[in-house]
């Protein structure tokens, strides 16, 4: 219950004590002290999450991945309708279940943006599908704040707007939505409507690696720090061989007192 670690996840049991990602975990042990706490192994969750990709890849006629457990299938071609890419959902679940043991939520739509949403419905194990004829209904009666892209602080002045739904936001003035944010605007417009004409592509791997670690106590003693920094260059580097990743850029973070 002491240390100053934050949290890295917390599994769908302990969210319903309030505990969240990026929870200092001082905090997290007073709100729920009979949790189980366990250290990270981002090692073994990169070497699973490239299995878990290779599987999906398959599936896929166009893949892009978006970041160490989410990726967007484009199934055009191998599915010919929402029947089909369900089927082929199931067998992507039962594939992941059997050689991963793990289970997966997915979701099905006429675009990235719809199908991201959807598959938030029935986490942590679910199917979800929403057709190009479902999808206003699916969206309108939602919180703002759920459409993708749209934080916090965007909800709160879309709030003060007197926009508290999607369907609110799909229906104001596209111009009043552009001078208050400018392009930002014009895309949650859009994707409050529904419409997204982004692509599945194969991006350039992922953006960065990067490994934090919080002492205890605040140390200026060089020895502890270098190994620290020794080992966590270490943990950076199998990452980038395990993924046969290059890269150019190396950046050191440092926080004082």
């Amino acid at each position: 219950g002491n240390g100053r670690g934050v949290v890295s996840t917390a599994s769908y049991e302990v969210r319903e004590f309030g505990i969240h990602s990026g929870m200092p975990v001082s905090q997290a042990y007073r709100l729920c002290p009979t949790a189980v706490f366990l250290p990270v192994n981002f090692h073994l969750y990169w070497n699973v999450s490239d299995k878990i990709m290779q599987i999906l890849r398959k599936y896929a006629i166009k893949f892009q991945q978006t970041s160490i457990d989410e990726a967007f299938l484009d199934t055009t071609g191998k599915a010919k309708d929402f029947d089909e890419a369900r089927s082929i959902a199931l067998l992507i679940k039962k594939e992941i279940l059997e050689k991963e043991k793990l289970t997966c939520s997915i979701g099905i739509g006429p675009n990235k943006l719809v199908a991201k949403m959807a598959s938030d419905i029935n986490k942590p194990d679910g199917i979800a599908a929403v057709r190009e004829d479902e999808v206003k209904d699916f969206l309108f009666p939602l919180p703002v704040g759920k459409l993708y892209g749209i934080g916090k602080k965007t909800e709160a002045i879309l709030n003060e707007m007197g926009i508290e739904t999607i369907g609110d936001l799909a229906k104001s003035d596209v111009q009043v939505l552009q001078d208050q944010f400018g392009k930002f605007g014009l895309m949650m417009h859009d994707f409050s409507n529904g419409i997204d004409e982004g692509d599945v592509v194969e991006e350039a791997g992922i953006q960065s690696i990067g490994r934090e670690v919080t002492f205890e106590e605040d140390s200026n003693y060089v020895v502890l720090l270098t190994e620290m920094l020794d080992k966590i260059a270490e943990e950076v580097y199998s990452s980038l061989v395990d993924g046969a990743y290059s890269f150019r850029t190396v950046t050191l973070k440092l926080r004082y007192e």
